[in-house]
């Protein structure tokens, strides 16, 4: 640590109540502002000066401000590994397997370590080190899809793969990119280098040159200040809310004796605040450096061509309104944490599935369980996964059996004027549902866990084992055969015939199936969570009937 660098943070800390490490943190995010407007200044014609600038700033970081001596051995550990693992087993199928299990043990032994100091408002390497699992596992997977034919490869694939192995400059400038070194977002090597050498910035010829982002001098990168200044303001608005509402509703308050002297419902809306309080720092602090990362010009995800207008949200991790705003659950876990979604999609479910297969259940619990050991070992988080994925297979069969029949029969897209208060509803429900499912989240230990469930009477497991019940009993049936009575009743009237009834599962799911509902078709697990978990319990049993009859 540079002298007297920690004592103006002490002081500070001492005057607000907050941890010197989470200042300094804090910090580090708005110095990346101005730095990151220095890095995107350096001449588009010495990437190598980039890659040492960042490298520079990132060592800075950990050994200058936050003393993590530890912490830089930690991340040149991972590097080399995963580039030693790729340059001498690059030939081998299992290339990337090794060394996605070399990162992931080498992070787990961290957590471990983390899990037993047990010093949550201490800055260590763990968060870095998630992020860094991230970016160098897809680079193993990159460097192996390099190796195969073009034909065997999805688009995806294509677009990250790397067919030559990066210098060792360029490779530590992807490791130690300073803006998103401690909390990420995390992006493939194949952005950066395209961000390094400018060709991320080149326009296609279906734009029309009037609508080219207008840029300074003959500098490539578009001009980015007002939409990192737009995250700036965003993120500091986030902090500031968290540092406010942390002193009403800190995780603390749900073991506390004073909350068992409110009601059944304040119990309910303290703990819905207190997770909603918890979500404000991460809101602010992924804001802050996804802003930091458009300024030095990473965030760039092209041109409309229509409008001219540029996007900037290539590295885009939360969306919090997406989250508050939820009616569903796939809508509120897929805009937490997206770039974690991206990464378990594509380098976990879809890399377990043979190629020419769809994904099962097996791709679902490498990726459920990829997603658990990733966050680390509480079993806090393993509480609130398991529940969620019951949650997940509850609201799937609410939104395909339920929601129909708030719009109209004759068109599946025609909301009812009652579909207002279906909303209204579903989002109540969603949100109180997972305010109850995260408390584990925070409160980390099962003791605590449990303590905080059991006041406020086990809500969310009574209701999600209740409607789990429902469904499972005959009152699908009926539901199923309202639904079919409605929209046969519609079709007869408009001499379309009659819609059969009685006539299988399948076949009633089709007919009832709206693009709406539609939505949540999908099998692939969000956040590691499975969609279904009726479905996959069912491709269990199936494929164990399949091996016991051979």
């Amino acid at each position: 640590m540079i002298p007297f660098i920690h004592t103006p943070f002490v002081y500070l800390a001492n005057k607000i109540g907050a941890g010197p490490d989470e200042l300094k943190l804090i910090f580090s995010f708005l110095l990346s502002y101005p730095l990151a407007g220095l890095l995107k200044r350096v001449p588009d014609a010495r990437p190598e000066y980039k890659n040492l600038f960042s490298l520079s700033i990132s060592i800075f970081y950990l050994v200058g401000l936050f003393d993590l001596w530890d912490g830089l051995r930690t991340i040149l550990i991972s590097a080399a590994g995963a580039y030693a693992i790729a340059k001498f087993f690059r030939g081998s199928p299992y290339m990337p397997w090794i060394g996605f299990v070399f990162l992931m043990g080498h992070m787990s032994v961290n957590h471990i370590a983390r899990q037993a100091a047990n010093s949550p408002s201490t800055v260590d390497i763990t968060g870095a080190q998630m992020v860094l699992v991230m970016k160098l596992s897809a680079f193993c997977w990159n460097v192996a899809d390099g190796a195969l034919p073009e034909a065997e490869l999805s688009d995806f694939q294509k677009d990250r793969r790397l067919v030559d192995l990066p210098s060792l400059l360029d490779y530590a400038g992807f490791v130690f990119f300073f803006p998103s070194l401690m909390v990420g977002p995390a992006f493939d090597f194949a952005e950066y280098r395209r961000w390094l050498d400018t060709s991320m910035f080149e326009i296609p010829a279906t734009v029309n040159p009037a609508h080219k982002p207008p840029t300074r001098r003959k500098r490539k990168i578009p001009r980015s200040g007002t939409p990192a200044m737009i995250k700036l303001v965003s993120g500091l608005i986030w902090i500031f809310s968290f540092l406010k509402l942390s002193g009403y509703y800190h995780h603390e308050v749900l073991l506390g004796d004073r909350y068992l002297e409110y009601g059944f419902l304040r119990r309910v809306f303290v703990l819905h605040m207190v997770g909603f309080t918890a979500r404000t720092k991460y809101y602010g602090v992924w804001t802050l450096t996804e802003g930091a990362c458009i300024l030095a010009g990473l965030g760039y995800k092209g041109v409309d061509p229509a409008t001219g207008k540029v996007s900037w949200d290539r590295l885009r991790n939360i969306n919090p309104w997406e989250v508050e705003l939820a009616q569903n659950t796939r809508a509120y876990l897929g805009g937490w944490n997206i770039n974690t979604n991206n990464w378990l999609r594509n380098y976990v479910y879809l890399r377990v599935t043979p190629r020419g297969k769809k994904p099962g259940f097996r791709a679902t619990l490498a990726t459920f369980t990829t997603s658990a050991f990733w966050h680390g070992f509480y079993p806090g988080y393993y509480l609130s996964f398991v529940l969620a994925s019951f949650i997940q297979t509850v609201a799937k069969n609410l939104r395909r059996h339920l929601r129909p029949f708030f719009f109209s029969p004759t068109n599946p897209n025609q909301p009812l004027p009652s579909k207002r208060y279906y909303d209204i509803a579903s989002w109540l429900v969603t949100q109180l549902t997972f305010s109850f499912a995260v408390a584990p989240f925070m409160l980390l230990t099962l003791p605590a866990s449990l303590q905080a469930w059991a006041r406020v009477y086990f809500y969310g497991i009574v209701g999600t084992a209740a409607l789990t019940a429902f469904f499972a009993s005959p009152a699908r049936k009926h539901l199923r055969r309202a639904l079919e009575k409605r929209s046969g009743a519609v079709a007869k009237a408009n001499g379309a015939g009659k819609v059969g009834a009685g006539n299988g599962d399948a076949r009633a799911d089709a007919k009832l199936r709206s693009p709406s509902s539609d939505s949540l078709a999908s099998r692939e697990p969000v956040m590691g969570i499975t969609q279904d978990l009726e479905k996959e319990l069912d491709d269990v049993v199936s494929e164990i009937r399949e091996r016991k009859a051979r």
